[in-house]
């Protein structure tokens, strides 16, 4: 899905458990974190493999041109991911895109999803929207709908019993100008996404006209879900699922729409829009629902100016089942520097904030967000424990401020666990990229280039101070990787090179759709989850090899998801 107002935006990797006893970041004098490191030791498991669905391989797809099944179709890139704690287990649901075939510059995927329980997992297509699963007898070269080229927007929660749900922007190719453009569906799963079932009847939330996003006429993007998970509460399992509306024919306006289940996703209420375009901050985008323990709802959501770098976030509350909404409070400010990452490298530029409610504090509540202090992006937090009517001041999360080095800290998530536990996890590119097979050579000690994943522990006791930062920033990844693989060169004139093809095809994941890639692509967001005993990330990795061959022979080192976890005993949380 794209950060521009008028964009939407598996292979069997032979790799065990991955255990690395990291010590936290240095500290740097000054920093926000003074105590001293303990040792902590995340693991890494690569849980995305080869998966089997039906897609449209044509550059570009036409409508009727979907081809089924085929052994290992879906083994390239897996892109951008959430993920979901059942409450009171390990279980985890995750989901991605998993990009189709050698079709990845064609910016072509679905949506998939994650089982993962302890070192076991497995994933698969969510059906329902490739043409293969669609429930029409199998039908291949359908019209659309039923099918779709595309699905998008990964974002998954669980109820009280168990079912596990995803609300899904279904979409044709709109570089071609296909029609319908896309809709709002929901998806449940009750086997832990193995199988995912239409919600609401099978009928979409809301449906675009019969348009193509090149009209920039009435555009869905951003969805998103919530749902209370608190037995007991009154509200107990209700589903919450917003998205956005783009209409680029009104100054390129945004509103955020939203739509509720009282009965487990069978049925949703009509859609209604929750909060309106503003007069000088035109876009409200990037919605996230969220629950308090009370039963309140809260939608969090960027306000993005039409000539401006800065977004502002703001936060509003309903306490009566998401039927009236208040006054959306400003919780803060941040800049950017346009849809690029930075000039050394062609990936995008993510959703620049989360949003997360306490899981124990009825209005406790933590927003993080990125900012650019026109050197780099560095990762900040304000909470709220009045239910989001003030705000705290924003505090660094990222610690090496002060260090001197240039290093960008971006796409932060954040979430709340059982008993009082917070986390914030960012992209970090503080670290040189390493002399390794995995990253490219021209790429090896560039800094402020290569990736990894931190993570930035809090505990919140219910006071009025909130979450408090415990320890300094955790190097949650086991490997720094290249965002440029699967080779994709960045020339000095700023041009790129395909340094390896499949059919002659780039297989860099490409948000601009062309080859060789102008505008490439590691998701706009990742994964981030607290169970009782753990902290869990779900983020990309290009460091597995997968045993694909590009046309040279060479490995193609496809983006990975990679389960990252921390023990909370070792962390004093």
């Amino acid at each position: 899905m794209g950060g521009s107002v008028l964009n939407r935006s598996g292979v069997r990797v032979a790799v065990s458990v991955i255990t690395a006893v990291v010590a936290l970041w240095p500290v740097a004098a000054g920093s926000a974190s003074n105590k001293a490191p303990v040792p902590v030791s995340p693991t890494n498991l690569v849980v995305s493999s080869p998966t089997s669905g039906g897609g449209y391989p044509e550059m570009p797809p036409v409508e009727g041109g979907c081809v089924g099944p085929s052994a290992n179709n879906f083994n390239a890139n897996h892109s951008e991911s959430h993920l979901v704690v059942q409450p009171g287990t390990e279980q985890i649901v995750g989901s991605s895109k998993f990009f189709f075939d050698k079709y990845s510059t064609g910016y072509n995927f679905y949506l998939g999803s994650y089982n993962i329980n302890g070192s076991s997992h497995s994933n698969n297509i969510v059906q329902g929207y490739d043409c293969s699963t669609t429930g029409t007898n199998g039908a291949l070269n359908q019209s659309m709908p039923p099918s779709w080229t595309n699905t998008t927007d990964p974002n998954v929660a669980f109820d009280t019993k168990g079912r596990v749900y995803q609300t899904v922007l279904p979409f044709n190719a709109f570089w071609t100008n296909l029609h319908p453009d896309g809709e709002i569906t929901v998806s449940y799963s009750d086997d832990f996404g193995a199988h995912w079932v239409t919600g609401n009847g099978g009928q979409a939330l809301e449906q675009v006209p019969n348009s193509s996003s090149l009209q920039f006429g009435h555009v869905e993007d951003k969805q998103w879900t919530a749902v209370n998970h608190y037995a007991g509460n009154r509200f107990q399992d209700h589903v919450y699922s917003t998205w956005d509306i783009i209409d680029g024919n009104v100054g390129s306006t945004v509103k955020l729409r939203m739509a509720t289940s009282r009965d487990r996703g069978q049925t949703f209420s009509p859609a209604r829009t929750i909060v309106s375009a503003s007069v000088d901050q035109m876009r409200n985008q990037y919605s996230q629902p969220a629950v308090d323990p009370s039963g309140d709802v809260y939608v969090a959501y960027t306000n993005i100016g039409v000539k401006t770098n800065q977004t502002d976030f703001f936060v509003t509350r309903s306490t009566d089942d998401g039927k009236t909404f208040s006054t959306p409070v400003k919780a803060g400010s941040g800049r950017l520097i346009g849809t690029t990452r930075v000039t050394n490298t062609t990936f995008r530029d993510g959703i620049n904030f989360a949003f997360a409610t306490s899981q124990d504090y009825p209005g406790h509540v933590y927003l993080a967000y990125n900012d650019f202090n026109g050197t780099q992006y560095n990762v900040y937090l304000v909470q709220s424990t009045d239910g989001g009517q003030t705000w705290s001041q924003p505090v660094s999360v990222n610690d090496d401020i002060a260090s001197g080095n240039v290093a960008d800290h971006f796409q932060p998530a954040v979430a709340a666990g059982p008993h009082g536990a917070v986390a914030v996890a960012f992209y970090d590119r503080r670290r040189i990229c390493p002399n390794d097979p995995s990253v490219i050579s021209n790429d090896v000690g560039r800094s402020n280039f290569c990736i990894d994943v931190s993570v930035q522990p809090y505990k919140d006791n219910g006071a009025s101070t909130g979450a408090v930062a415990v320890g300094s920033n955790i190097r949650a990844s086991s490997y720094t990787w290249d965002p440029q693989q699967p080779g994709l060169l960045v020339k000095a004139d700023g041009t790129t090179q395909d340094l390896q093809t499949l059919g002659g095809l780039g297989q860099i994941a490409c948000a601009s759709h062309n080859d060789p890639c102008r505008n490439s692509f590691i998701g706009d967001y990742f994964g981030l989850a607290i169970s009782g005993s753990s902290i869990y990330t779900l983020s990309v990795s290009t460091h597995y090899a997968s045993n694909v061959a590009a046309d040279n022979g060479t490995p193609l080192y496809y983006q990975q998801q990679v389960l990252g976890t921390i023990s909370r005993s070792s962390l004093g949380i």
